[in-house]
């Protein structure tokens, strides 16, 4: 065993996804980070070490972000680490948490994402350009619409999948997080495939319906040590396999229909915990879903359908919640059903798989027995992937 501890999760928390007004970052790390000790029935005093998790500063509109919510975040006085890789951070921050603990120099750890979207000037997709080669694609005006556009688009021509069976993805995460009681208002409910298909194109074939918002909120986890979880005499969720890959950020170096980074991250957190065969021993999957058909592509990434077939099992309801046969995806309602704040997001998703392990998900439990189940996110310039398994 390459590391000292197993690391178990205790406890988690979510503030409610929605843009805010009046909390300031620091306020909201301090909404999730309580919650998640409740969960634990835990205190700030159990806590040896804290990571925090936020975008870079034109996000939050807050010089030196990271810095400004540590306190919120609990981290006063106690060893301190930010991590940031786009979308995949909130569950990259897990992981880097999990790295805390399992290296036998802390017994518990508090990991706090947060992420304020609204308060971006003029808008979130303003500053995203800034982050792009200044003399090759920024000209362009780049914006992750319109590439998310040129990967769907690429996507849906390699493999011929029409338009409703995005929408479809779409329906099924409204309706998940319908019950999910962070969502954000007016994103989740009852829309018919005509109504989603009748949405607003942004950039073709994008549809609002099949975007996820911008969101304001936080997520927390607590990870704890097995001697930790030993002398409490806990049953928890562990901790069983992490990944994560990097690829090139120059995304026309790449063939866009198939998301190499996240297989190859996959592939890593399957060798740590030990799973040889994914589509036998994944119980329940959180696939990062900013966009309908993203759901698709890192269902295929992550191995549990072949190259194109992820949609055919759409239209079998393979991926459904309620399904017996299948691999339930997305039970929460995901990014499109519940929200996006965008370093939170990944975290709801891990928080998702271990509220679904300890049988706490509500009227999202799904209907099979679930005993392992896998978060994932994706996110910087459109190529890191970060996996998470957890199991009971």
């Amino acid at each position: 065993m390459p590391y000292k501890n197993r690391v178990a999760v205790l406890g988690a928390g979510l503030t409610r996804f929605m843009r805010r007004a009046l909390e300031t970052p620091k306020e909201l790390a301090f909404q999730a980070a309580s919650a998640a000790l409740r969960d634990a029935s835990l205190t700030i005093s159990d806590v040896d070490c804290v990571v925090g998790i936020t975008a870079p500063d034109a996000f939050d509109g807050v010089h030196m972000n990271a810095e400004y919510f540590a306190d919120g975040a609990g981290a006063r006085g106690k060893p301190y680490m930010r991590s940031y890789v786009g979308g995949g951070s909130g569950v990259f921050g897990v992981i880097n948490g999990w790295y805390h603990v399992a290296s036998g120099d802390f017994d518990t750890c508090l990991v706090v994402a947060e992420e304020k979207m609204s308060s971006a000037l003029p808008h979130p997709q303003g500053a995203f350009n800034a982050i792009y080669d200044q003399f090759l694609e920024r000209p362009l005006g780049v914006n992750l619409l319109w590439i998310f556009a040129l990967e769907m688009n690429r996507y849906m021509s390699a493999h011929g999948v029409p338009m409703e069976t995005f929408a479809q993805v779409a329906r099924k995460n409204k309706l998940n997080g319908m019950d999910h009681p962070s969502s954000q208002s007016g994103i989740s409910g009852d829309f018919s495939i005509e109504e989603i298909m009748d949405s607003e194109v942004m950039a073709w074939p994008v549809q609002r319906l099949m975007v996820s918002p911008v969101s304001d909120g936080a997520g927390a986890m607590l990870l704890a040590s097995e001697e930790f979880v030993k002398k409490r005499g806990l049953d928890p969720v562990w901790i069983e396999g992490v990944g994560w890959n990097l690829d090139t950020s120059y995304w026309t170096n790449r063939d866009l229909y198939y998301p190499r980074y996240l297989e190859k991250a996959a592939l890593m957190a399957y060798d740590m915990a030990g799973v040889t065969d994914p589509r036998k021993e994944i119980h329940v999957v959180e696939p990062y879903d900013p966009f309908a058909y993203k759901e698709l592509h890192h269902l295929e990434g992550l191995q549990l359908a072949d190259k194109g077939q992820a949609p055919r099992l759409v239209e079998k309801g393979f991926w459904d919640r309620d399904t017996l046969a299948g691999i339930p995806a997305t039970p929460s309602g995901g990014l499109i059903g519940v929200g996006n704040p965008i370093a939170a997001a990944g975290m709801m998703k891990v928080a998702e798989i271990y509220w679904q392990l300890e049988g706490r998900a509500g009227k999202r439990q799904v209907r099979r027995e679930a005993r392992r189940g896998l978060a994932q996110a994706w996110g910087d310039l459109m190529q890191v992937g970060t996996v998470v398994i957890l199991g009971k």
